[in-house]
């Protein structure tokens, strides 16, 4: 796949110069994703409006962010994003535990939790038609229509990162190469 350019403010539309000043008052540097994006001003506002209302303003807790996120990336096997996400988990204190149950696809430590990813999976692989069977499940797990709708705007953020980074095939940032990860059909 041919590599897309990565810009900064000194080469970027006028129009994305505000949003790396953004990303790099956010991360301390700028991510190569949001610098790919760069190229396209309203996917690298869309993105971080995505991403802050999905990350400030929904209903999940910490660990429930994380598992929306990583089964999406995961699932899509992105390269940069379950790496990225290995990080941000770490800096939002969630136990290794479910990140790496996450990566390996394996048992998440409780019920809810696996409810939750198995929804979010559903959802994804449905294309948003999940049957009510999937509903009811979700809706015993303690969860409701909210969160329902949560999944959409988490899969929305998601499927912007993943895709753009299997196009533009974006090299690991430096500080999360440490969790560099490898598709379990690929092990």
């Amino acid at each position: 796949m041919t590599k897309f350019e990565r810009l900064d403010e000194t080469n970027a539309p006028a129009a994305s110069v505000p949003l790396i000043e953004k990303s790099k008052a956010a991360f301390g540097r700028l991510p190569g994703l949001h610098a790919v994006m760069a190229q396209a001003p309203s996917l690298l506002d869309g993105y971080q409006v995505l991403h802050r209302l999905f990350a400030e303003e929904t209903s999940f807790d910490a660990e429930e962010k994380t598992v929306v996120w990583q089964s999406i990336n995961v699932y899509h096997q992105c390269h940069y994003c379950v790496p990225a996400h290995t990080g941000i988990a770490k800096m939002m204190k969630v136990d290794d535990q479910i990140t790496d149950a996450l990566r390996d696809e394996t048992p998440l430590p409780t019920d809810k939790l696996e409810a939750l990813r198995t929804f979010t999976l559903k959802m994804t692989d449905s294309r948003g038609n999940p049957t009510e069977a999937d509903l009811e499940a979700f809706y015993a797990a303690g969860y409701g229509e909210q969160q329902v709708l949560e999944i959409v705007l988490g899969i929305a953020q998601k499927v912007m990162s993943n895709y753009t980074n299997h196009l533009a095939d974006t090299p690991v940032d430096a500080p999360m190469q440490q969790f560099a990860w490898t598709p379990k059909a690929d092990r």
